[in-house]
């Protein structure tokens, strides 16, 4: 639960950060250096995005309160993405992905695409969320968490250490203990050689190769 202070933002773009922001940019600051923060092509997933700030826009909406330009602008699912390109100064490439379950995987995809569109320079696929407010909980079977995960990729060639395909689904959900992302997380650093994730019709499939 709760949110980083972010304290390596400005002190205007810290103050208008939602929590997702806060924990979705720290974990690409810390992922990567000054010089890679700025030349990196970036995705940023979330399978639920600021959907709790934008509940609270309908709700003074429906109150006929007024509503802040600056919350609404800052709801939009790429906010993000335009977010690291101001504070990062970085020009590059960036995606913005929601892909409900699959999330991670999808994201992870667009990342090599990114690689393959230009293999000089490295991506950095960031995953976060936030747990959802009452009014959606219930509605979603998901791991509640607050977290966020950066990955800094580069592309290696033919000897690439892992290994990555999606597959159609020929069994029930595979349903972790904790969000892919973090899973991802788990495996990579435990030496285990294979691992599958995915909820919907596909899955993806990492191993190592060396």
């Amino acid at each position: 639960s709760g949110h980083p202070e972010a304290r390596f933002l400005p002190p205007l773009m810290r103050r208008r950060c939602s929590p997702l922001s806060r924990i979705a940019l720290t974990a690409a600051f810390e992922c990567c250096g000054e010089q890679e923060r700025g030349r990196c092509a970036s995705v940023f997933a979330s399978r639920h995005g600021n959907i709790n700030e934008s509940v609270d826009l309908l709700d003074r909406l429906a109150e006929r309160q007024p509503l802040s330009p600056t919350v609404f602008s800052h709801t939009v699912h790429n906010a993000g993405a335009g977010l690291f390109s101001l504070a990062a100064s970085n020009p590059r490439t960036s995606s913005s992905i929601a892909a409900q379950a699959d999330t991670f995987g999808c994201g992870w995809l667009e990342a090599l695409a990114l690689l393959e569109r230009e293999p000089e320079l490295p991506a950095l696929p960031v995953v976060a969320d936030v747990p959802l407010e009452s009014a959606f909980a219930g509605l979603v079977d998901e791991v509640e968490a607050a977290y966020g995960v950066a990955l800094l990729l580069v592309a290696s060639g033919p000897g690439e250490p892992l290994g990555f395909r999606v597959e159609a689904a020929s069994d029930p959900p595979l349903r972790p203990p904790w969000p892919d992302a973090v899973e991802f997380l788990r495996w990579l650093l435990s030496g285990e050689p294979r691992l599958r994730l995915g909820e919907g019709a596909r899955r993806f499939a990492w191993e190592r190769r060396s």
